[in-house]
């Protein structure tokens, strides 16, 4: 006969937990982005320096990718779960953090250093732009936050 554990428990996987809620982040704002304005709008594709078909098949590959990083963030998430080891303020903050990344990235590195698309065409595009790129800037603030009151938590323990 075994007796039941005395410890405390096992110890939140903070760094992972943060991993897992970055992947469901970056994940999720993809899905949005290629709804949003690559399905619903119709503004752009992923790829939009060749023909229509291209541009389709760019499309598909992006979305391929988001549920592939999608399922990965969540099979993560499972495994914390399952081992009682999610810390949910860290995944919280992860979110976030992936849902600004994939914002920037997408803003600054598609739109402007590598150019495969625009946010829209024949339009000025600079309040697009400033949008896009601020509203990712703010979600990686409020990610940031999140991570630090995190950490501090982590070191003086739960609120009471």
């Amino acid at each position: 006969m075994t007796s039941p554990p005395t410890g405390p428990g096992p110890r939140p996987e903070h760094r992972r937990s943060l991993v897992a809620g970055l992947l469901v982040g970056m994940a999720v704002m993809a899905a949005a982005d290629e709804v949003v304005f690559h399905q619903l709008l119709g503004w752009h594709h992923f790829y939009d320096r060749s023909t229509t078909g291209v541009g389709l098949l760019s499309d598909g590959l992006l979305h391929t990718a988001e549920l592939l990083v999608l399922v990965a963030g969540s099979f993560l998430c499972a495994d914390l779960l399952r081992h009682g080891v999610l810390a949910a303020a860290h995944l919280r903050a992860g979110i976030f953090l992936g849902l600004g990344v994939f914002q920037v990235f997408d803003g600054i590195v598609d739109h402007k250093v590598l150019r495969v698309h625009q946010i829209r065409y024949e339009v000025d595009v600079t309040p697009y732009d400033w949008a896009w790129n601020l509203s990712g800037l703010v979600l990686l603030l409020i990610g940031s936050a999140l991570t630090v009151r995190a950490a501090r938590r982590d070191r003086t323990g739960p609120r009471r």
